[in-house]
Order: structure tokens, then C-alpha cells, then sequence
């Protein structure tokens, strides 16, 4: 499971680096499921995993100019204050057994959950909503909704280890009317920099690291967002929409189906 759990870790970096998301939405249950991670510590590392990922890519899409600096900026303020309130002082205040009566619902079985409906939800939106032909600039939107949205995908990111690249990618292309691969390159930004920020509330927390499994699982995702980046300006933009969503979709299915049945 070890091997494997590697091997899922270069896809990982693939994925991530090909549709600017589901870092998070795979190295969670990499951790969780293949390498024996308990769920709450699991976010933590999956916070650092996709955070070194997500820059090793952002600086390749940066130097293709698919980064809008502003708009990746507006976006990431919000969410990196909210991912590390989130993380050093909200997840660690929730008990772990939430509901003992009429069944038990513990901590880490919720995570999960809630991980499964955002991605669902985020699915559903980029299936229903063709890409923006807009020439609008993104500057132009209102910039009070993109803070907010920026804050809710910051508190999201930090209960749910999740860098926010399924939710991200929606706001910016949805909200913002952005070409899927710029968002792509301005998600990458976003998750590098609200990750790695976020990780140091679970470092204020006092989460034990595994330096060897960290080590080892970058080196893989590593890997694949370098591929990645060699593949990704071949790629069509709406066919990259679709492909995100269907993916998205098909992880959250699987997810129910472990936590549920």
C-alpha cells in the first residue's frame, strides 16, 4: 500500500498541476486510506504537501505569463488570515466524538463528509456553467464579493486540509469570468500560499511530523506537477473545465461511499 500510496502521490502532482486543484482532494485520501494517517492529522500534511507543490507549479505558470497577480492576491489575502484562524484555533477546539447519541459522529468522519458535499457542490457549478467568453476584466467584478469568497474558501481550506483548488477554480472562472488556464496558474498561487501559511497553525498547534512520509510524498507530487507543467499549454480550456468537474465528482462519489456505507 506504501508503493502505492507513492505512486497516487506523482498523479496527485499531475492533477494538481494540470487543472490548478484536487491536490488536497487526493493526498487526503492518500493519507487517510493507503498510508494510514489518522484524518486530522492528515489535513495537516496534506497542507504542506500541496503548499510546496502548488509553488513548484505557480512559479512555472508565473514564467508563461497564466498568472493575473491582482486578482490571485485580492483572492489569497482573505483566505490565508481565515486558513490560519481556522487551523491554529478552530480545529483544535472541536471535540472529537461530536455526537455520541442516537449514533456516534466523530470528528474525522465529518471532515470527510464535508470534504464529499464542497466537492460535490463544486462539481455541479462548473457542469452547469459554460466558460466565461467574456472580455470583462476580473478587476472589474465587485471586489467585496471576491474577499468574501477568498475568506469562506480560506475556512474551508483550513477544517478541511484542503489547498481549495475545487472551490477556487469555480470562484475565479464563475465569479471572476477568468480563462480556465489563467485560473489555473492564479489557483496554483492561492494554494501555495494559503497552504503553506496555514500549515504553521497546525505547527502553533503542535501537530507531530513525519518528516520521512512528508519527504518522501513531496519528492512523488513533485514529480508529477513537473510533468504537469510540460503538458498543460496543449491543453483546451473547456475541455479542462469539464475534466476538473468530472474528476471533482468522481472523488466525492468514492468518498461517500467509504464514509457512509
Amino acid at each position: 500500500m506504501i508503493i502505492l500510496g507513492f505512486l497516487a502521490a506523482v498523479l496527485m502532482g499531475v492533477v494538481l498541476g494540470t487543472i490548478g486543484g484536487g491536490g488536497s482532494i487526493l493526498t487526503v485520501p492518500i493519507l487517510v486510506y493507503l498510508l494510514n494517517v489518522e484524518p486530522s492529522t492528515a489535513t495537516g500534511y496534506s497542507l504542506l504537501i500541496v503548499g510546496f507543490t502548488a509553488a513548484f507549479g505557480a512559479v512555472s505558470y508565473y514564467r508563461q505569463g497564466l498568472i493575473e497577480m491582482k486578482a490571485a492576491i485580492t483572492f489569497a489575502i482573505p483566505s490565508i488570515i481565515a486558513v490560519y484562524v481556522t487551523r491554529a484555533f478552530i480545529m483544535p477546539a472541536i471535540p472529537d466524538v461530536l455526537i455520541e447519541t442516537p449514533f456516534v459522529l466523530r470528528k474525522d468522519m465529518l471532515i470527510m463528509v464535508a470534504f464529499g458535499v464542497l466537492m460535490l457542490a463544486a462539481a455541479i457549478m462548473m457542469l452547469t456553467k459554460k466558460q466565461s467568453t467574456s472580455t470583462q476584466q476580473s478587476g472589474s467584478h465587485n471586489p467585496l464579493l471576491i474577499v468574501a469568497e477568498g475568506a469562506l474558501v480560506g475556512m474551508a481550506t483550513g477544517m478541511l486540509g484542503a489547498g481549495g483548488g475545487f472551490l477556487i477554480i469555480p470562484a475565479l472562472v464563475l465569479l471572476m469570468g477568468m480563462e480556465m488556464k489563467k485560473a489555473v496558474g492564479a489557483s496554483l498561487l492561492i494554494i501555495a500560499l494559503k497552504s503553506l501559511i496555514g500549515f504553521t497553525g497546525d505547527l502553533q498547534a503542535g501537530i507531530e511530523i513525519d518528516f520521512t512520509l512528508i519527504g518522501s510524498l513531496i519528492a512523488c507530487t513533485l514529480v508529477g506537477m513537473w510533468i504537469a507543467t510540460k503538458i498543460a499549454d496543449r491543453l483546451d480550456g473547456d475541455k479542462l473545465q469539464k475534466g476538473f468537474a468530472y474528476f471533482t465528482l468522481s472523488i466525492a462519489t468514492l468518498i461517500f461511499i467509504k464514509e457512509l456505507l
